[in-house]
């Protein structure tokens, strides 16, 4: 008995005088929002020089998917200056197409001519009016666009590829890439609310907040819906509480749905989604809200790589909430 105490006395010192894993944060603006990085200190690790490869990631993002950027290369492609693509550019292409087949076509990067007629994007001016909608619908389509090598061919001059419904999760993809690469085993991206952790915070467990689908809530993580625990998972949400615009009482959404044209009116106001990577959970997170509600419980009930938390407004205008069964073993706080 003496023996035993004794050596349980020696393993909880030990346990004790182990030092405690440290973090480093990191914080900045990119893709006109906000980043937050928090990652594990390991020996050599130096702060900075990790900050400035961030920051010059971020860079080469902007430089080749930002239609805000018009010296970039998805610009020089939708300003038919250039055909050429790089590498960024397809591999969020072919994630695209495989994405717009899954959903049946509720995900499609071709959109922007109908997101830009509607007075969202880069050039932000409400025009659209029925008359309009043969010739916008005909520039819309992912079989009207495809890689050929390392080109991109458009099948009319007009088509605008707009990635931004994919771009961000991408981004915390490679983000996340890159730490890990350095040795890293331990940390948690987040850019513009779409969030892809590694590890699981040495046990801890990373948490991380559902925004709750108020309008007027453009700050992601100042209302929380719901806290969750992420370990080695991405998570991205898409809702109309924070792009839209209201013009003779109705209300006109940022989402829309490339099968009629028209913004998106039901009542889903947000889908979180969850899935191996920032790329696909951002992507089905919009094909969801383009479905709506049911579509998006049968989206999440047929494939087994999607998780999802959908808070949708019922019968009487109360918010209420779907989740899965895959988040709700995540769940904190609720």
């Amino acid at each position: 008995m003496r023996i035993t105490l004794f050596c349980s006395a020696i393993a909880l010192m030990m346990a004790s005088c182990s030092p405690q894993p440290e973090y480093a944060e990191l914080n900045g603006f990119t893709q006109g929002t906000t980043y937050h990085i928090v990652v594990e200190k390991i020996p050599g690790l130096d702060v900075m020089a990790l900050r400035q490869d961030i920051e010059n990631l971020f860079t080469g993002i902007d430089n080749s998917l930002s239609i805000y950027n018009d010296s970039s290369v998805i610009s020089a492609i939708n300003f038919n200056r250039s055909d050429l693509t790089d590498t960024l550019f397809r591999e969020v292409f072919r994630a695209s197409e495989v994405i717009s087949a899954e959903s049946g076509g509720l995900f499609d990067i071709t959109i922007g001519p109908l997101v830009k007629s509607w007075g969202f994007g880069p050039d932000a001016m409400k025009r659209f009016n029925p008359s309009m909608l043969d010739s916008l619908m005909s520039l819309v389509g992912m079989n009207k666009v495809r890689l050929e090598g390392d080109r991109i061919i458009k099948t009319d001059p007009g088509m605008f590829i707009d990635v931004n419904a994919i771009a961000q999760g991408y981004t915390v993809d490679l983000a996340a890439d890159l730490i890990v690469r350095m040795g890293i085993k331990q940390c948690l991206v987040e850019v513009g609310g779409e969030v892809r952790t590694a590890g699981d915070k040495n046990g801890m467990g990373w948490k991380v907040g559902i925004d709750a689908p108020a309008d007027g809530n453009f700050t992601p993580g100042a209302d929380i819906q719901a806290t969750i625990r992420l370990d080695d998972r991405a998570l991205a949400t898409s809702g109309n509480y924070r792009k839209f615009y209201v013009e003779n009482g109705v209300k006109y959404s940022h989402t829309i749905d490339p099968r009629t044209g028209y913004p998106v009116r039901h009542t889903l106001l947000s889908a979180t989604i969850i899935a191996p990577t920032g790329a696909v959970a951002d992507a089905w997170a919009t094909a969801c809200m383009v479905g709506g509600k049911d579509a998006a419980i049968a989206f999440i009930e047929k494939y087994d790589f999607l998780e999802g938390y959908l808070i949708y407004s019922d019968e009487t205008g109360a918010m209420k909430s779907w989740v899965s069964e895959g988040i709700r073993k995540m769940i904190l706080t609720e």
